[in-house]
């Protein structure tokens, strides 16, 4: 893997971690319930890909 896609991966790896931050924090401040739930589940969910991105990065 070339450093220009190392380099992107890692871009995405941190624009995937900035949307589920934003959406944990979302749910937490401004919803309540059921959407809360789902919401912060999405936002968990989303380490996956996150993860993988940033391992991708590393190698």
């Amino acid at each position: 893997m070339s450093s220009l896609d190392k380099m992107w991966a890692s871009f995405v790896a941190i624009g995937l971690m900035v949307v589920a931050s934003l959406l944990i924090s979302y749910a937490r401040t401004r919803t309540k319930g059921a959407i809360r739930v789902i919401l912060s589940t999405i936002a968990f969910l989303m380490f996956v890909p996150i993860m993988l991105y940033m391992l991708l990065s590393l190698f």
